[in-house]
């Protein structure tokens, strides 16, 4: 399926650059003791770019008792000392913004344009975000509720965090595992997905670099199955975050509920992009295009079911698979390409096997088909579009990560709502309308972490990502995320200095 040889360093000099390991402990790489190797393969040229040995049991105990060793002097660190460090880590992260964009682009196959424009700025801008907010971390006012006593609420640090992060954002899922809980005072060993680690490990130097302390961060590149599952496991470890698929996501919370950790699930989705006919036709075909194709598919806000009421569907299938037809395949190092392959050729297979499928029950309107000539050799796939299935089909149901767009007509708007809340998934969704109050009625009754309105994509690092049914629960970015890695403790004060108290009665004596 791959060439052995290296990339050329002109893409990324990963083999240079990690000679020493791929896992990162207690502030140095090191090499994993799993005794088993895994090759990262540059999915654009299938040529191996590094080979490293995997961590096992043993490096995940050594990852979690570096953190564990960090946490009390990191804990006790000031708010403004923690938000030093990370205004610092911003700063490292956009002085090497250039090479976290190639190495980005290598390991994953994003074009260029999207790693410097979208993951990296992103990624940065999420360090800055954190970096003040870890100076906000502030529980409820003191007040005498009870009449006797002042009570305060404290917001505390879990302790360490055992995170695990998938391929499709490998540098921003890092960061939104990883800011916000160690700005909470957390430390954290983040698990990346083993096909791309290199921007985690990048990510986790460049915190050494700022100034954070040794063991803050740890990073180990290994299997789900051995590195993953100890982690989560692990009885030291008070907290697992975990962003993935939703069928991986029940085997997470079954492992972490055995020692009654903590659990954040980021999971699947399926995105309803819902059409009303007073819709801007070409906004909502661009919308559409855009949203559909963002990292060649592979995000789980990516618009993926788009509902169209009925005296719009047919221009609208018409025109977003002309515009498809535009987008330009092709070596994500090259100036002009807009889609780059998918992760690996695994998920190419997985993808058409998806398309080859619909064929016997929909319309394969365009794309459904793999690059030949130059591209021969790379994961790509070329983007599709898919009309007229049915609402229980297989390619509407089911999380293709690829990119698909399957288009649907509706007729009134209660049943658009309806087809859009249709599916287990929750996460995010976008109506297009320039009715405000069909508009505010989607935001009301689409049940979806994030809605959009006329527009499909965009995040912020203000504002707060999660979902919604089989999507998970907890929150990444956003101040809303400090809920995630804190501890809520209450404190009482009495204030009246009596011996015997009044409510001693229920115990001994009378009043």
């Amino acid at each position: 399926m791959h060439n052995p040889g290296n990339a050329t360093p002109e893409r990324f000099p990963a083999q240079q650059r990690f000679a020493d390991g791929a896992q990162y402990i207690a502030g140095r790489l090191t090499k994993g003791t799993s005794g088993r190797t895994h090759t990262v393969v540059d999915p654009a040229t299938g040529e191996d770019v590094l080979t490293y040995e995997l961590a096992g049991a043993d490096d995940v105990d050594a990852a979690v008792a570096a953190a564990r060793a960090a946490f009390p002097g990191w804990a006790g660190a000031t708010p403004g000392e923690r938000s030093d460090a990370l205004h610092r880590f911003a700063a490292v992260l956009a002085d090497r913004a250039e090479d976290f964009a190639r190495a980005e682009s290598l390991q994953c196959g994003k074009p260029l344009k999207l790693t410097r424009e979208f993951d990296v700025p992103g990624t940065v801008d999420n360090a800055a975000f954190f970096a003040g907010a870890a100076r906000h971390l502030q529980g409820q006012s003191a007040g005498e509720y009870s009449g006797d006593h002042t009570s305060y609420v404290r917001r505390e640090p879990i302790g360490v965090v055992g995170s695990i992060a998938p391929w499709n954002y490998p540098l921003q899922m890092a960061a939104w595992k990883i800011l916000p809980a160690i700005a909470a005072g957390n430390t954290i060993v983040l698990k990346p997905a083993e096909i791309t680690p290199l921007t985690s490990l990048m990510f986790a130097q460049a915190a050494t670099e700022a100034g954070i302390p040794d063991g803050v961060i740890n990073i180990v590149s290994g299997t789900g199955r051995e590195a993953g599952e100890h982690l989560v496991a692990h009885p030291d470890v008070a907290m697992t975050s975990f962003t993935g698929s939703t069928a991986v996501g029940k085997r997470v919370a079954e492992v972490a509920t055995a020692t009654v950790k903590r659990i954040h699930l980021e999971l699947g989705g399926k995105a309803p992009f819902l059409v009303f006919d007073d819709a801007d036709l070409d906004a909502a075909v661009n919308g559409a295009v855009a949203g559909a194709l963002i990292n060649t598919g592979q995000d789980c806000t990516a618009a993926t079911r788009a509902y169209v009421q009925r005296p719009l569907y047919e221009a609208f299938v018409e025109k977003t698979a002309a515009l498809m037809d535009t987008v330009r395949v092709g070596d994500p190092f090259a100036p002009d390409t807009d889609l780059g392959p998918l992760v690996s050729h695994v998920q190419r297979d997985r993808v058409a096997g998806f398309v080859d499928r619909a064929r016997s029950y929909a319309r394969v309107v365009t794309g459904g088909q793999t690059p030949q000539g130059d591209l021969a050799d790379g994961a790509y796939y070329r983007p599709t579009l898919i009309a007229d299935a049915a609402q229980d089909s297989e390619a509407v149901q089911s999380e293709i990560f690829g990119p698909v767009l399957v288009v649907l007509p509706f007729d009134t708007d209660d049943e658009g709502i309806r087809l859009a809340n249709d599916t287990p998934y929750g996460l995010a969704a976008s109506a297009w309308s320039r009715d405000v109050y069909r508009a505010n009625r989607a935001t009301r009754e689409i049940k979806a972490g994030c809605v959009w309105i006329n527009d499909h994509i965009p995040i912020i690092s203000e504002m707060p990502h999660g979902g919604y049914k089989a999507s998970g629960f907890g929150k990444d970015m956003s101040a809303y995320s400090f809920e995630e890695y804190t501890q809520v403790k209450h404190v009482m004060f009495d204030n009246t200095a009596v011996v015997r108290k009044d409510w001693h009665r229920t115990v001994f004596g009378d009043r």
